[in-house]
């Protein structure tokens, strides 16, 4: 009898959420080290990730630029992957290398111009206990085209978040440094309970009672021309657009300070905006309804959105090597530039020559 199964089918990655957002979906899916089309990618439904949320996974933007599709910070991702794969005692049968090619592959493949990437690395079938381990371990490689994730006008007019009733779980409960899928359920909370009481998104507090982060974005806080931000003890994963804007602050001239943050700093802050691959830079408009500043995007949170989208737009200098060149090694196209990370060496996995980083390669 042939084995009950779910499909990573085209017509899951094309709906339209709540938000009137469309998400697109692509014709070929990367699935354990080859490119199938979406239909092919069947999971069993006796998957152990099913059952237990035991998966790990990245959230990664390809952004159009006038050189073609470039994907954002891919060596970052590519890292937070595999940490979060140590983490969870994971054995992924893939490099750093070979897994950054199939990502590369996967967006050429589907001859995206920009999109959504989401590797996803889960335990399939083998085992239901709760020790995972005798469990298989699956890779998929998900792209599609996705518009502005907390809304279309969000990035200028702002965003309405309230404060959570829900926690994050304190720093020996959970594991805020990893990217976990079980882990999003209190996410998926605060999401729920934020659309259920009219706004946008909701902020979490920590255990401790101090800011955390939204349901999937970072925070950042003005107040007097200083920008503050929660530290990682305060159960926040530690973003890759994040810390891009940490660099970007910087690179201004801003002061910036990692600190543990009261919930009444939110309605104190000259400024508040959220950070994050879906959410890129999101300015926040008001909190409990109570207005943010002027209740609309104020001068740092345009200043940062202004460097980080002429960056990721290909209209400023990439000066800090964060963009890869999907087709960088097809006829015509740039070659390497700078002592970026070189993401192919080693053995080839997917479709097409290894990617090329631009600029200068600088860790975010």
């Amino acid at each position: 009898m042939a084995m009950a199964a779910f499909m990573f089918s085209s017509a899951i990655c094309s709906f339209i959420n709540d938000g009137g957002m469309e998400m697109a979906g692509a014709a070929s899916i990367w699935f354990n080290g080859a490119l199938v089309s979406a239909e092919e990618a069947r999971v069993p439904v006796t998957a152990h990730a099913l059952h237990y949320g035991s998966s790990v996974f990245e959230g990664i933007r390809a952004y159009a630029t006038p050189r073609g599709p470039a994907v954002f910070c891919l060596p970052q991702h590519v890292r937070r992957l595999m940490d979060s794969c140590r983490i969870f005692r994971m054995t992924l049968p893939y490099t750093a290398s070979e897994v950054t090619e199939a990502i590369v592959a996967t967006v050429r493949a589907n001859n995206h111009e920009s999109c959504y990437i989401r590797p996803l690395v889960f335990r399939g079938p083998g085992t239901f206990s709760l020790d995972p381990r005798k469990a298989s371990v699956e890779v998929a490689i998900i792209t599609f085209e996705w518009g502005r994730y907390l809304g279309q006008e969000a990035v200028e007019q702002g965003v309405d978040v309230m404060v959570s009733s829900w926690r994050r779980a304190a720093p020996d409960t959970a594991v805020p440094m990893a990217k976990i899928g079980g882990q999003y359920v209190t996410s998926q909370f605060i999401a729920m309970e934020a659309a259920d009481h009219g706004f946008t998104e909701g902020i979490a507090l920590d255990a401790q009672g101090f800011i955390s982060e939204g349901s999937g974005e970072n925070v950042f806080v003005v107040r007097d021309g200083v920008v503050f931000t929660p530290p990682l003890s305060a159960s926040v994963l530690p973003g890759v657009t994040r810390a891009a804007v940490l660099t970007l602050l910087r690179d201004l001239g801003l002061a910036v300070r990692e600190e543990p943050l009261l919930r009444e700093t939110l309605y104190m802050a000259d400024e508040v905006f959220f950070t994050g691959t879906a959410a890129e830079i999101t300015p926040v408009r008001s909190v409990d309804r109570i207005a943010v500043g002027e209740g609309r995007r104020g001068p740092v949170t345009a200043r940062v959105a202004e460097q980080f989208f002429g960056i990721t737009g290909g209209h400023l200098p990439d000066r800090h090597g964060w963009l890869t060149d999907v087709n960088a090694d097809r006829p015509g196209s740039a070659t390497r530039s700078g002592s970026g990370h070189d993401s192919g060496d080693g053995h080839r996995v997917g479709d097409g020559p290894a990617p090329v980083r631009r600029g200068s390669g600088e860790r975010a």
